[in-house]
């Protein structure tokens, strides 16, 4: 068959000539079964209109079973009664009964809260409103799953029953198909419509990490954040502890350097972080050290950690460019790796605290150190050191540790550090595989 004889064939006009003609022909031949497959199969392949759909269905069952009156009745993708999609087959002699189907099947009070074991219900209804007939039953069933049920109407005692007729099963199978498809076709577009909201919201929650390193004077600084999925829930982040100064004085203030981490990755992880940051940078103003920074920040956001039944890890630090003192507390997170020029080793940086929102009363203690010239710090979160290769190896801190060394024996800049370990992470997990965890490095060099 043409395309364009297809195209006449699901035309409205020649569904309702078709209704209208009364031709009984028996398409119950192999080329008339040729024709309704093909027709059937392009349909199904084209349609984008379900009701068309149980329009040409009907059509094909009143023509091939004439004698009988079949009641179609799917539904929805919650399962429920599809009302405005059901459909009547019958031939012109049968108008009153279509039309008395109808009015009983609107008139049936289906519960709102319609399960398919309540059909039974329908169904005896059905049977006693319309006693003249024998009542046959099948589900539409696809990929296991009910989609709807056919009811075949039969007068006489001795009728003979279609529910094994192999064109009757062919376009029931087709319907099963042809609903399957348009409740898969509706949530794709669902899935795009939530897609290009998470990507909406991934471009805004980028938009809230900095977009480049401050200046502060006598600093060289690098940080990148690659998140697993699109949203992500680590932090990062730099704030000057004085206000409405100038850029020229801003350089030579105080800053606060933060990196953080929330429990789990994707939509709420990346909902806490959003928050978490707001909190923090009103407190930051407050200009107090960085453990009573921890204790207060756990204050507020402790009740909705608690709801959300995840915790934040964090390290908080501030750094005064003309001591070059950086003060420091932690909320159990990955403690920052500090290169000591001096002595060419690696220190961590740590101070005992719990994770915020944990307990409503934790204590944070501070630390503080005196940096050189060329002493360098990494802060990290624990996605960097917890990804794995094609063998379940993880990258662990120990590498890290080696990878920084050698890269600060090179004599390195900040950001060409950061790249070289992004790199040795890529080659470490391999082609093709993505990082199981949100990762985010941020490299503090002293010039």
């Amino acid at each position: 068959m043409k395309n364009n004889q297809k195209e006449k064939l699901f035309s409205n006009k020649f569904i309702q000539k078709f209704f209208d003609n009364q031709s009984t022909v028996s398409l119950k031949n192999k080329y008339k079964f040729s024709e309704i497959a093909s027709s059937l199969a392009y349909y199904l392949k084209s349609f984008s209109n379900i009701n068309k759909l149980l329009d040409y269905v009907c059509l094909i069952f009143k023509h091939i079973f004439d004698e009988k009156i079949i009641l179609i009745v799917p539904l929805s993708y919650e399962g429920e009664i599809w009302h405005q999609n059901t459909k009547v087959s019958a031939n012109n002699e049968c108008l009153k009964i279509k039309e008395q189907i109808y009015i009983f099947f609107n008139q049936f009070n289906f519960s709102k809260n319609f399960k398919i074991k309540e059909i039974q219900i329908f169904e005896d209804a059905l049977k006693n409103n319309f006693k003249e007939f024998t009542i046959e039953t099948e589900k539409v069933l696809s990929r296991g799953k009910c989609r709807g049920f056919i009811y075949i109407f039969s007068k006489g005692s001795c009728h003979e029953s279609i529910t094994n007729d192999y064109i009757f099963n062919f376009i029931k199978n087709c319907l099963a198909v042809g609903l399957e498809n348009y409740f898969l076709i509706k949530t794709n577009k669902e899935h795009d419509k939530v897609d290009r909201e998470i990507s909406t919201g991934a471009e805004i929650q980028s938009q809230l990490l900095p977009d480049y390193c401050p200046i502060i004077y006598g600093v060289d600084l690098a940080a990148h954040c690659r998140p697993a999925l699109q949203l992500g829930g680590d932090y990062y982040d730099f704030m000057c502890l004085k206000t409405n100064i100038s850029e020229k004085r801003k350089e030579k203030a105080r800053w606060a350097l933060v990196i953080g981490d929330v429990m789990g990755k994707g939509i709420p992880a990346g909902l806490l972080m959003t928050m978490l940051r707001g909190m923090l940078r009103a407190e930051v103003l407050t200009g107090l050290p960085p453990h009573r920074i921890l204790h207060d920040l756990n204050q507020l956001a402790i009740n909705d950690l608690d709801q959300s039944h995840r915790f934040v890890t964090l390290f908080y630090s501030d750094y005064d460019p003309r001591t070059r003192k950086l003060r420091f507390a932690n909320a159990a997170h990955n403690p920052p790796l500090l290169w000591k020029s001096s002595d060419q080793k690696i220190i961590k940086l740590d101070a005992d605290g719990l994770v915020l929102g944990l307990q409503k009363n934790a204590e944070y203690n501070c630390g503080e150190i005196k940096l050189d010239q060329n002493d360098l710090v990494l802060y990290y979160t624990d996605g960097v050191i917890d990804t794995t290769n094609s063998s379940g190896e993880r990258f662990d801190e120990q590498r890290l540790i080696n990878i920084l060394i050698k890269l600060c024996k090179q004599s390195c800049s900040s950001q060409e550090i950061l790249n070289k370990i992004f790199k040795n992470l890529d080659d470490f997990t391999g082609q093709n595989r993505h990082l199981e965890d949100d990762a985010t490095m941020v490299i503090f060099q002293v010039k």
